[in-house]
C-alpha cells in the first residue's frame, strides 16, 4: 500500500533518504541583472548566491544539450550523500556528470519533473 503524505510530513526522500534541499532552478528567457555565464553547458545562472530560499534562475542557450523539459519546468535540487546510490532505479534525464570541481550532478525525472541530485567531494563547500 502506497503511503500518502500528511500535511506535517517531510518528502520521503528527506525524511528516509536523508536528501537535503538544495534549490530551485527556474528556467526563464530574459536576460537577468548579475547573470553568470557557464560557457561550457551553455546556460546562464543567477539568483542562487544571493537568493535567501536557495532560487537559481537558469537561462539556456540555443545549443545547450539538455533536455526540453530542463529548460521549460523549474526544477527542485537536493544534496545527496551519494549520487549513484541515489539513482538507482530512477528515470534518469541527464547523466553523473561533473559542472565544476568537486561536484557531480545528474537529474532525474519523476512525475513529468525534472529532478536535481548533487554530490559534494568532502572538502568543497555547497555552491
Amino acid at each position: 500500500m502506497k503511503h500518502t503524505r500528511r500535511d506535517h510530513e517531510l518528502p520521503a526522500v528527506i525524511s528516509g533518504l536523508g536528501w537535503r534541499y538544495h534549490h530551485l532552478g527556474i528556467p526563464h528567457s530574459q536576460p537577468r541583472a548579475e547573470e553568470r555565464h557557464l560557457d561550457h553547458l551553455g546556460v546562464h545562472v543567477c539568483g542562487f548566491g544571493t537568493s535567501p530560499y536557495g532560487i537559481e534562475w537558469m537561462r539556456f542557450e540555443p545549443q545547450c544539450d539538455v533536455p526540453d523539459i530542463v529548460k521549460t519546468v523549474p526544477h527542485v535540487a537536493f544534496a545527496v550523500d551519494d549520487l549513484d546510490a541515489a539513482l538507482k532505479g530512477k528515470d534518469i534525464l541527464i547523466a553523473p556528470n561533473s559542472p565544476s570541481d568537486g561536484v557531480r550532478v545528474a537529474f532525474i525525472h519523476h512525475d513529468g519533473a525534472p529532478i536535481e541530485l548533487l554530490e559534494f567531494a568532502p572538502s568543497v563547500p555547497s555552491r
